[in-house]
């Protein structure tokens, strides 16, 4: 009987934990704005790193970054997107965006956004920007 009660009583600590664990949707904000960015954090063939920031977007607490790229500033062909879980008590969030296998001696294109992970787009779109892989 103790060894069940001890079970019990364990697996309610554990679930209580996982369940504390997930973030509730937090309140959208009104508008979101790239406040700093979006800039090279790294360029490199192998790893390319764009970062920018936001006021936090809210709403579900799983999202990605996006960069929408390419060699012509009129064909953003390709994308990559990171994921990041908000943190609803920051008034900011950081997105970092990896791009693998690019080009040396090759200027590219970019534009940045970020949506909720059922695909809800923050709203917000950065101009085209551009960088090359030395």
């Amino acid at each position: 009987m103790k060894k069940l009660l001890l079970t019990v009583l364990i697996m309610v600590v554990f679930m209580g934990n996982l369940l504390a664990q997930v973030s509730p949707a937090t309140p959208k904000a009104a508008r979101v704005q790239i406040t700093q960015g979006p800039e090279l954090e790294l360029a490199k063939e192998y790893l390319t790193i764009i970062r920018w920031t936001t006021n936090n977007p809210g709403g579900l607490p799983d999202h990605f970054g996006i960069v929408r790229y390419g060699t012509d500033p009129n064909n953003l062909s390709q994308t990559a997107k990171s994921p990041i879980r908000l943190n609803p008590s920051h008034p900011s969030t950081i997105f970092r965006v990896r791009i693998q296998g690019l080009k040396a001696a090759t200027t590219y294109y970019y534009t940045v956004e970020s949506q909720e992970a059922n695909g809800t787009s923050d709203g917000v779109t950065s101009p085209v920007n551009k960088f090359t892989i030395p």
